[in-house]
């Protein structure tokens, strides 16, 4: 097991080409410092992951041959509570993306308030290059492998890119099965008929479209009839675009791995939908245009959705961007160079630590109700979270204009101090 001074070597495993999500991660911590006073003493303890596992994950495939995958679990920082953060299947998975990941996790529950730390863990694989049997063996072998660090009280895995509730069941059931008991708490995002929560799967981009609409009031940016352009049309950029349609915005542009498309007049979410889910792709879509990239990235809009992954926006894009709020659905989608570009062009960032924090916060919603053994109604999980998401984001609003600070950096410092609020308070053992 590595831990957070092997962070420099952790880099060799990447490309130095491309953008580091922990060196962006680093960034964001460094512009909090002159905003926590004496508490600033403990500012490096959030550098440096708490503890940081590799595995290597062997599968048989269905043709008989052997398969070999890397697999990562993250502890960030375990102050306020267990450590909480998703599981990502995806070919670009690297040690350093799901570090910065934890990192944003721990910043994530304690701007929302919950009792977690910060985790986060991947597999690198393209899970449609694998069989349904196939995904079953490397889940279940991967939970086995990191069942050292999770359990309800110490790590809870939830869905993230690549995975969903299929995966948390077979999640739970491994770790239930090597634990000789049910143990329903020790993942969130699970099939209802597991302990699952009413309206987790919503959550998160029903999040984005709250903290978009208080964004908006406070600019006065109506979302009725605003242009809204979506990356990634999976489970938050399309529950997002729902949204937004009932609210009565109009979707301009929507991108996800298949291509972009655009009708300035609003496309049809709910039929983008059911054709996403019937196997067929969004550049097959009726009553489109299929455009490039640099197109889509350019449609003029009021709110723009990054929901794919990180380091999609870049200083030189942000200079072209032509829309007014920034909402991140993704996580680290925006580089810190394009942080202050954006400023100074006066585009509002809503920053992923808050935008996408509507799974998580559903998450904790279902760990409670899986250790009362007490479910709520899917209305009561969509208040709840109502309330908690624009009480986070107008104190976040709040303090970025009492200190005229970004509000991402509002952010970071609302959360930076309470985590090592916590820090100090316990001290250090030994």
């Amino acid at each position: 097991m590595m831990t957070g001074t092997t962070t420099n070597n952790m880099l060799s495993f990447l490309d130095p080409a491309k953008p580091q999500p922990w060196a962006s991660f680093i960034e964001q911590i460094d512009r909090v410092a002159p905003h926590l006073d004496k508490l600033g003493y403990w500012l490096d303890t959030l550098k440096h992951p708490k503890r940081v596992l590799y595995v290597g994950i062997p599968i048989h495939r269905d043709d008989g041959t052997l398969a070999h995958f890397e697999g990562y679990r993250v502890h960030h920082n375990l102050s306020r509570g267990p450590g909480k953060g998703g599981v990502r299947f995806h070919p670009g998975v690297t040690m350093n993306e799901v570090m910065a990941l934890s990192g944003w996790m721990t910043v994530k529950c304690a701007a929302l308030n919950l009792p977690f730390g910060g985790a986060k863990g991947g597999v690198r694989v393209d899970p449609a290059t694998l069989s349904h049997a196939e995904l079953e063996r490397l889940t279940r072998r991967y939970t086995s492998e990191i069942g050292i660090l999770i359990g309800p009280n110490k790590d809870i895995p939830a869905p993230d890119v690549g995975t969903n509730e299929q995966t948390m069941a077979w999640m739970m059931d491994t770790y239930s099965v090597n634990q000789g008991a049910t143990v329903s708490g020790v993942v969130t995002g699970k099939p209802i008929s597991l302990g699952g929560s009413l309206g987790r799967r919503e959550a998160t981009g029903r999040g984005v479209f709250v903290t978009a609409r208080e964004a908006g009031l406070r600019q006065g940016i109506a979302i009725k009839d605003a242009r809204v352009v979506i990356q990634g049309f999976g489970n938050v950029g399309s529950v997002a675009a729902q949204c937004f349609v009932a609210a009565g915005a109009r979707i301009v542009a929507l991108q996800d791995a298949s291509g972009s498309v655009a009708n300035p007049a609003g496309i049809d979410v709910d039929a983008a939908i059911a054709l996403v889910k019937a196997g067929g792709q969004l550049v097959e879509m009726p009553g489109v245009e299929v455009i490039s990239g640099d197109d889509f990235w350019l449609a003029p809009s009021e709110y723009l959705i990054p929901a794919a992954l990180q380091s999609q926006i870049d200083a030189a894009l942000a200079e072209q961007l032509d829309t007014k709020i920034i909402v991140e659905g993704a996580n680290g989608p925006t580089l810190p160079e394009a942080d202050d570009v954006l400023a100074a062009r006066g585009i509002t960032v809503v920053p992923d630590v808050i935008a996408n924090a509507g799974g998580v916060t559903v998450s904790y919603f279902e760990w409670v109700q899986d250790f009362s053994n007490l479910f709520w109604s899917e209305q009561e999980i969509n208040d709840r979270l109502e309330k908690i998401m624009a009480a986070a984001f107008h104190a976040v609003a709040d303090l970025a204009a009492e200190r005229k600070v970004s509000l991402r950096t509002a952010a970071f410092i609302i959360a930076c101090t309470r985590v090592l609020a916590a820090r100090d308070r316990r001290g250090l053992y030994p």
